[in-house]
């Protein structure tokens, strides 16, 4: 039995979704789930935030042979409760994990990192979870520069300033820049950066952390809005 979550569901057949799947020690896993009917339906855990226990094969009863046959599902626990802005981060780590994780990347340990996410989320909302999700899927997918070294190999500095320069790493500078972080206007205290690695952001960090991290997904994204992202708006 392998833990798991499910990240987005669709109709696929009579009774029957595909999920997207993030399972423990796998990766993303997409499959075919009965949904049957009745007191037997499962539609009820087949919900995103239901921690659940599941085992599934590598045969697919549809000739995509990507997709795999879920055999057997349970609730492990009760639904992580998630609410207002929460509930829409939660939705929000889900969008961004179905748009760049494939199921050719196995991408063990964000799993880890998506369930942590998710329970400090249900304590309390801070920006400051989703950063380091962000930072963990990025690290996986290769496109996180160092936080702890500039480009030239020295430690980063918490009293400097850094601008990034794409496929290369931080660049010391004596420029001071306060804000978020944009196109224009790259440069962030290495303060932000030395926090976002030890996971220790203060609320002064928000905001540049939430723009380098954007800037730093933006390309992997690219042009198709997130529809997680209209729901903080409204």
């Amino acid at each position: 039995m392998k833990r798991g979550y499910v990240l987005h569901h669709r109709p696929f057949k009579e009774s029957s979704v595909i999920v997207n799947l993030l399972i423990d020690g796998v990766g993303r896993v997409d499959a075919i789930a009965r949904t049957g009917s009745g007191k037997r339906s499962i539609k009820s855990i087949l919900q995103p935030f239901q921690p659940l226990l599941l085992q599934f094969s590598a045969q697919s009863e549809s000739k995509n042979l990507a997709l795999k046959t879920v055999t057997h599902i349970e609730a492990a626990s009760p639904a992580i409760p998630l609410s207002s802005n929460s509930l829409y981060s939660g939705f929000y780590l889900n969008e961004i994990l179905v748009r760049l994780l494939t199921i050719e990347h196995q991408a063990e340990s964000l799993f880890v990192a998506y369930h942590q996410a998710l329970i400090a989320l249900a304590q309390s909302f801070c920006s400051s979870h989703l950063r380091y999700f962000e930072k963990a899927l990025l690290l996986e997918l290769g496109a996180l520069p160092s936080l702890d070294y500039d480009v030239d190999g020295n430690n980063i500095n918490s009293d400097g300033f850094y601008r990034l320069e794409a496929d290369c790493g931080f660049i010391p500078v004596l420029q001071q820049s306060v804000g978020v972080y944009t196109h224009s206007r790259s440069v962030v205290p290495g303060a932000m950066l030395v926090a976002l690695q030890k996971e220790s952001l203060a609320v002064e960090h928000l905001n540049s952390a939430k723009g380098l991290m954007r800037f730093l997904l933006s390309p992997l994204l690219g042009n198709k809005p997130l529809l997680s992202r209209q729901l903080f708006v409204k």
